[in-house]
């Protein structure tokens, strides 16, 4: 198995004459290299963290007591030189909310004002993916960059007291996380929401890179009100590793969220910072506080998303407020699409075909805005085919960080993309995995699905909270023309073998190729 690669940490003081002293930093087990050249200001290396390679033993020398504090001093004013130049990411992940769930992308009965200014302002997105169409391997990619089955985690996870007899799993801790890649830059990093990669303290956000964790560290439904399964343990609401209360009030899930979102960013206004926001909303069981209640004529599900809305709004107020709104990149998307058994409380894929659980594009396809002020030009809309793997090496090149280069990662850098100097989608393929199944691809407008079940509706979702049963239906391989068939409707396979045949192939070279690439669950 291969380690999570060590960083050395550099001595935050610049020696006089012109050189650092470095000492062993995280991870332990190695051995510092001695004296490095620094690199003057905030620089791509920076002044506060210098990566250095392991090499032989430190010949440390001492320092005299006025020579301390001269360096003190100068790594006080590198370290708030440093913080000026590297811009802060805030993150939003929502939970089932559908391509057709804001206002930008045709919501109904509902509004979503401070969204569709952000996409006004930034960047909007008509084919951004999710390499899942459930929870926890949408949220493997999102944080590694990669496919979920590259990194083992191609299920959806519950709590591990549900499973006592079995080993408990989570995301490995040897894979590397957008946090962990600016965690080398100095940044402050946070998770506030629903985690959902491993419940355990080795599997949990902490142990991945972020400094603190609010949240819960899966589903809210997971839980004993759950309204068909019974077998869920109470459902922990955690500080870092340790339960603050079980079974918490989901009416003010959101609020709450969203104080501790702005607390973070009050208390990291001077520093850089890595902010990811997973909303539990609008995952059942919907909770919406006074503030929102009633407020949409949808119903419930709309005074949700309203009061996500909301939240934004608060976040952009805030940054504003302290001066650094210039300065940040906020991203908003969702994990996969809308769980259409609950009905009027679920969302909406509209036009796309089906939903959450299913590789038509409604269980993939995403609404997904970027903004930041300066640097993204405003009023962009795009039909570049990117993902939410691509975030990681994306925002790894705006801190001048580097992305994991001792493994293969799948995302690209959309830049070029986010900046209006190309509209090129970076990905030649993009494939749709059923848990570990691959079962379709696309490249450019062509959608081939393999033959395969999924489930449906047999008419009318739930109303009030209680699911309707699916249906099992099966597709035969088929062929679709996305571009003119946005809805997956009109089979054309007969009409192209030539495209069949070249992106069957492509599937099977994929499959191959990912067996010997694939790396381990996290298990304990």
């Amino acid at each position: 198995m291969k380690r999570k690669r060590k960083f050395f940490v550099a001595d935050k003081a610049p020696l006089l004459g012109g050189s650092k002293m470095c000492h062993e930093g995280v991870g332990g087990g190695f051995q510092c290299a001695g004296y490095h050249k620094p690199t003057p200001g905030p620089s791509e290396e920076g002044s506060i963290i210098a990566l250095v390679p392991p090499t032989t033993t430190c010949h440390k020398r001492l320092h005299s007591f006025a020579t301390r504090h001269i360096l003190a001093l100068t790594t006080a004013i590198l370290l708030s030189a440093g913080a000026q130049a590297l811009p802060n990411f805030i993150l939003i992940n929502t939970d089932d909310q559908g391509y057709a769930d804001t206002g930008a992308y045709g919501a109904k009965d509902f509004e979503t004002p401070h969204l569709d200014q952000m996409a006004r302002e930034g960047i909007r997105f008509t084919n951004f993916y999710c390499p899942a169409n459930a929870c926890s391997p949408s949220r493997a990619a999102l944080m590694t960059g990669s496919y979920p089955v590259r990194v083992g985690i191609p299920h959806v996870l519950g709590p591990s007291k549900s499973r006592p007899d079995k080993p408990a799993v989570g995301l490995n801790p040897d894979e590397i996380t957008i946090a962990e890649v600016l965690k080398t830059k100095g940044y402050a990093t946070a998770c506030v929401g629903k985690w959902h990669l491993g419940d355990i303290p080795k599997f949990l956000p902490t142990n991945q890179g972020f400094d603190s964790f609010f949240g819960l560290p899966y589903s809210n439904d997971m839980w004993p009100k759950h309204p068909t399964a019974k077998h869920f343990p109470d459902l922990p609401l955690m500080e870092g590793t340790k339960v603050l209360e079980v079974n918490p009030d989901m009416n003010q899930l959101t609020t709450r969220y969203t104080e501790r979102a702005l607390s973070f960013i009050q208390n990291n206004a001077k520093r850089p910072c890595f902010l990811y926001l997973a909303h539990s909303m609008p995952h059942v069981p919907l909770g919406v506080s006074d503030k929102f209640r009633g407020k949409s004529k949808q119903g419930m599900y709309g005074d949700v998303i309203m009061e996500i809305d909301w939240s934004v709004g608060e976040i952009i107020r805030t940054l504003k407020e302290l001066g650094i709104d210039d300065n940040t990149m906020i991203i908003f998307t969702s994990d996969n699409g809308p769980w259409l058994s609950y009905g009027d409380h679920a969302g909406s894929a509209l036009p796309l075909r089906e939903g959450k659980g299913t590789t038509w594009d409604g269980g993939h396809r995403v609404p997904c805005i970027v903004r930041w002020p300066g640097q993204i030009p405003a009023g962009q809309v795009s039909d570049a085919m990117v993902a939410n793997f691509d975030f990681l090496p994306t925002i790894a090149t705006r801190a001048s960080a580097a992305a994991p280069s001792d493994r293969i990662i799948d995302g690209k850098d959309l830049w070029p993309i986010l900046r209006g100097e190309s509209n090129v989608t970076p990905h030649d393929v993009f494939f749709f995995y059923r848990g570990p199944q691959l079962v379709a691809v696309r490249r450019g407008p062509w959608k081939l699905h393999l033959p395969h079940p999924y489930r449906s509706l047999d008419g009318e979702g739930g109303t009030g909270g209680t699911p309707v049963k699916y249906i099992q239906r099966k597709t035969p391989q088929a062929l679709y023309n996305l571009d003119d068939d946005i809805g997956e409707k009109n089979d054309l396979l007969a009409l192209h073998p030539d495209i069949v045949a070249e992106l069957q192939t492509r599937i099977s070279n994929f499959k191959e190729t990912m067996k010997q690439e694939a790396r381990p669950t996290g298990e304990v």
